[in-house]
């Protein structure tokens, strides 16, 4: 015993010995870096008094300290940046669900300013805006050199009033000007309608609206189908989704789950990781659910798509996400500022960052681009050809009742309403064509 206790003591001994030997020059460097950063930080303050007494015109002291503080922040990421009191302000009043603007969500680009998405029913959707779309001037002034805030300030402006943006567009051979009216944007966080036998829930963003709206809808539109049994299925479109609230892209997934892992956050230090996980209780009784996305879905969006696809819960169709794949958090400080910090990148249920890869769909499914060609292809087929219904005299059909007769024709509507959605919107129609191939399988197919 006397021996184990001297091998503890020395071994403690010598184990202090080399930790202070270690320590020592770790402390220099230590101590060397916050000298340095000290001496970085008189160098800001030399800089800042000369600006202050020597640049030509006279400067406001507290915007130069806000660009620094700016600069220092969009150094970082994209995503990162300081808002003055009116920003934040601003900030608080989009997550509530309405606002002054364009109705665009952008992000910037090796220097230039991207649309992510147009919003639906907003100005800049109904003015033809894509997402995609790179944003160059503003009313004739580039946009060129300038950070994303002073864009978006370009950008902003009274209700009513009139701006011309230049758009240079993937596959267009010259920059397009196009011309918005500035107007209040109202969103509507989830429209809901019934096609065919499928309910369709159309997500536009996630605000403090969303889960609540999703709720409501997806009750009112079974209600109107006459109970859950005489729906097939569901569609969630998060296309041109931009995102918006972490805690309501949780609760959105949460509508479509029963159990397991929606989300997990990573952050600089182990301790600042969180997962969050699904509580019991499926909205939509486990019924079928196709998941639109393409290049407009971002953030928020990805969470939700990435969720349900890892669990085998959705088939995820469409065109791949945009890639965000991080988490802001927004700081307040003192003056009424706030600073959004990037802080964590979050991870689908399998472990999988999606930061600048996107969630990849199941089935890739391009929406294609409406061509003069094709409207005219279209007004041609309005003259449909003639059956022999239509021939004078044609004998009827007497193998079946009037009833049936009825159904039939139906039945036929339905494919002739079905073929014209292809038309408006592929993606869409893909989707319910989905679903039916489920339900004709039946409920072991799911």
């Amino acid at each position: 015993m006397k021996k184990f206790l001297m091998a503890a003591a020395t071994g403690t001994l010598a184990g202090v010995i080399f930790t202070t030997q270690v320590a020592a020059p770790l402390l220099a460097q230590d101590a060397s870096k916050t000298s340095n950063v000290y001496q970085q930080l008189d160098l800001f303050g030399d800089i800042f008094e000369r600006i202050r007494a020597q640049y030509v015109e006279e400067v406001d002291e507290g915007e130069l300290i806000e660009a620094a503080i700016n600069g220092m922040l969009t150094s970082l990421d994209p995503h990162s940046s300081y808002l003055s009191p009116e920003d934040a302000e601003g900030m608080k009043v989009q997550t509530s669900g309405e606002f002054g603007g364009l109705g665009i969500e952008v992000t910037q680009e090796e220097g230039f300013v991207k649309v992510v998405s147009p919003m639906d029913g907003t100005p800049a959707d109904e003015a033809g805006v894509e997402a995609g779309d790179f944003i160059t001037h503003v009313d004739g002034e580039s946009l060129l050199g300038l950070t994303l805030d002073e864009a978006v300030d370009l950008m902003r402006g009274p209700v009513g009033s009139e701006i011309v943006i230049t758009v240079a567009r993937e596959g267009a051979d010259e920059p397009m000007e196009i011309s918005i009216i500035r107007d209040t944007i109202k969103l509507t966080a989830v429209r809901s309608r019934i096609e065919g036998e499928s309910v369709v829930l159309r997500v536009t963003t996630f605000n403090r609206q969303t889960s609540p709206n999703l709720a409501a809808g997806i009750e009112a539109q079974v209600a109107e189908a006459g109970g859950m049994d005489n729906v097939n299925g569901f569609i969630l479109d998060l296309r041109n989704n931009p995102g918006g609230l972490l805690t309501e892209a949780i609760a959105v997934s949460d509508a479509f789950l029963e159990t397991g892992e929606i989300v997990s956050t990573r952050g600089r230090a182990p301790e600042d990781g969180d997962r969050f996980n699904a509580t019991p209780g499926d909205l939509t009784q486990g019924k079928p659910l196709v998941v639109l996305i393409n290049g407009g879905s971002a953030s928020a969006s990805e969470i939700v798509a990435g969720a349900l696809q890892d669990h085998r819960r959705a088939i995820v169709v469409g065109t791949k996400s945009f890639g965000k794949g991080s988490v802001q958090t927004l700081m307040q400080l003192r003056g009424e500022g706030a600073m959004r910090l990037t802080t964590a990148r979050y991870y689908t249920p399998s472990g999988r960052s999606i930061q600048a890869l996107g969630v990849s769909p199941d089935i890739v499914v391009e929406q294609p681009r409406r061509t003069p060609e094709a409207d005219t292809a279209e007004e041609e087929s309005a003259f449909k050809a003639r059956t022999e219904a239509d021939l004078r005299g044609a004998i009827s059909n007497d193998s079946l009742t009037q009833d049936e007769i009825e159904q039939i024709k139906k039945e036929q509507d339905e494919a002739l309403a079905a073929a014209k959605l292809r038309e408006e919107d592929y993606q869409l129609a893909y989707a319910l064509d989905i679903l039916k191939g489920l339900s004709a399988l039946g409920p072991d197919s799911k």
